[in-house]
């Protein structure tokens, strides 16, 4: 078994737990790949130092691998779907972070989460993405998203009005503060955030949710994921922010943009036990009552 292991970074007291899932892969004789820059964060010790190999980037990821490990929150992980791209490398997440909604296993089943790997007593959620087209080279090689395409206005600009199409045929002019585009899975992100529905995994659909509307009775609305969606913005300023996730662009408000269903998946790895319905209640709290 091949695994590569990828974080942001680590706080110092957080290295124990990283040095036991290192020694729970190598007991397994798991071949691991570890980020440069998570390698040069901490002293590992001597006998795992000497079994580990290193990679900076999406380059020196190979069809060999059999899964990436995300250490780290929800963030993380979304960096590791850039990293992971079209490869069909399964992501399994591991949360050293607050929420931990996409990165659900915790700290505490490091073993368990291993043997999972080993015996291949786990199952694959695909997930879908979307991907950005635009008049300029925006986000990369990276421009798709696995949870939101965001357009926004710039710090403390007017709002913006978004003038927002299916395949060519008007939808609807938002004027507000910015507009979102999520995915199933970001639909509890973001999305939820602004008052948006949260839609199940496999639902293939996008949500289009405005963000601070000025109409009172304009709402989010769901969307079939086939339809290919575009934009045309007006605003006082001249230029507005496009946001892919985490990752965000400052550019013209002439810009051509327009979002549709990325033509790849992503794959997460999830424990037979870590439902989505048993995750929006543990994570969201979902239906507690407190007066119980």
């Amino acid at each position: 078994m091949t695994v590569a292991i990828y974080s942001r970074g680590l706080d110092f007291e957080q290295e124990n737990p990283l040095v036991v899932l290192l020694e729970e892969l190598n007991r397994h004789d798991a071949t691991i790949l570890i980020f440069q820059q998570l390698l040069q964060q901490f002293s590992l010790p001597q006998h795992l130092h000497e079994k580990l190999r290193m990679f900076s980037g999406p380059g020196e990821l190979g069809s060999d691998i059999d899964c990436l490990i995300s250490i780290g929150g929800d963030g993380t992980l979304l960096d590791a779907v850039a990293l992971v791209r079209d490869k069909k490398i399964p992501i399994l997440g591991i949360n050293f972070g607050r929420l931990g909604f996409l990165a659900s296993i915790s700290r505490d089943e490091l073993a368990v989460a291993v043997d999972a790997l080993v015996n291949h007593t786990f199952l694959l959620d695909k997930r879908t993405l979307i991907h950005l087209d635009s008049n300029e080279n925006l986000f990369g090689e990276t421009p798709f998203a696995l949870n939101e395409f965001a357009i926004h206005k710039r710090d403390t600009a007017p709002m913006v009005k978004i003038h927002t199409y299916l395949n060519g045929e008007f939808l609807n002019t938002y004027w507000a503060d910015g507009l979102i585009v999520s995915t199933p899975t970001g639909s509890t992100g973001y999305n939820m955030s602004c008052n948006g529905p949260i839609m199940f995994p496999e639902s293939a659909s996008f949500v289009i949710t405005p963000v601070a509307p000025h109409n009172l009775n304009v709402r989010p609305i769901i969307v079939p994921d086939n339809n290919i969606i575009s934009f045309e913005v007006e605003g006082r300023g001249d230029q507005i922010i496009c946001a892919l996730d985490a990752r965000r662009e400052i550019v013209s408000k002439n810009i051509q943009l327009a979002v549709r269903r990325e033509k790849f998946c992503i794959s997460l790895v999830r424990l037979n036990e870590n439902s989505f319905l048993s995750t929006l209640r543990t994570k969201l709290t979902w239906g507690l009552d407190k007066r119980n």
